[in-house]
């Protein structure tokens, strides 16, 4: 469904952000990311005029992952930047990225070891999407999504989580994780009827320790004695 009709308007800046997934021959996998800024206009910055038709910003951003979605590489380049030789001093700064994991507090971390005069305000910006990416690109032909387990390579032989439950009985892992696809909602109903209900392990271990510690009825020693055994 498209946006509704717009007010009379006029253009007057346009920002692009486009990330692309490559799979590499050695077995690991680039995303590049490229971030464009254009006015349709003459710009005068600080180092000159900036002519019609030519980018403020034209910003690039690879990080390098092994299937697990590890940082195993990451590199920043700029072709067009307002303050050209000065803009580019932020670039090795993104070698911070490398060791991170893209599941795991990726943009907090990653937002933290390039805060303020650190990195580059845009360049950063980009970051935000690159998990997401990577997911897109995996699904099929990395992971299996119809098991629970991100992470878990297609072919492979369901794992086994702590208490024996098999992967494959956990719900596929898009599952939950937005509007869309939350458990109580049309498309699951229709499309996962199997999982159309259900509620995460993780939301009733929630309520059980809640309901425990809000329970007037137990004594210290047996809201204690509760809690450890979940």
């Amino acid at each position: 469904m498209p946006l509704s009709s717009p007010a009379p308007r006029q253009l007057r800046h346009q920002r692009a952000i486009r990330a692309v997934a490559y799979e590499r021959e050695d077995g690991l996998w680039d995303i590049d990311a490229c971030l464009t800024d254009h006015k349709p206009r003459d710009v005068p910055l600080a180092a000159g005029v900036r002519p019609n038709g030519l980018p403020i910003h034209e910003l690039w951003l690879r990080i390098t992952i092994d299937r697990k979605l590890n940082v195993v590489d990451a590199e920043a380049s700029s072709d067009w930047v307002p303050y050209d030789g000065q803009c580019q001093n932020a670039h090795p700064a993104y070698r911070a990225l490398i060791g991170l994991n893209l599941l795991k507090n990726f943009r907090r971390e990653a937002g933290q070891l390039l805060a303020g005069t650190v990195g580059c305000t845009h360049l950063t910006e980009m970051l935000g999407v690159l998990p997401t990416v990577a997911i897109q690109a995996f699904v099929g032909a990395v992971w299996d999504v119809s098991s629970g387990t991100p992470g878990e390579e297609s072919g492979q032989e369901p794992s086994k989580t702590a208490d024996g439950e098999a992967a494959g009985e956990k719900p596929p892992f898009q599952l939950g994780r937005c509007h869309a696809l939350r458990f109580d909602g049309e498309a699951v109903k229709q499309f996962y009827p199997r999982w159309y209900g259900h509620v995460p392990r993780s939301i009733e271990r929630g309520a059980s320790a809640s309901s425990v510690r809000d329970d007037p009825g137990l004594s210290q020693e047996g809201r204690a004695g509760v809690l450890a055994h979940e």
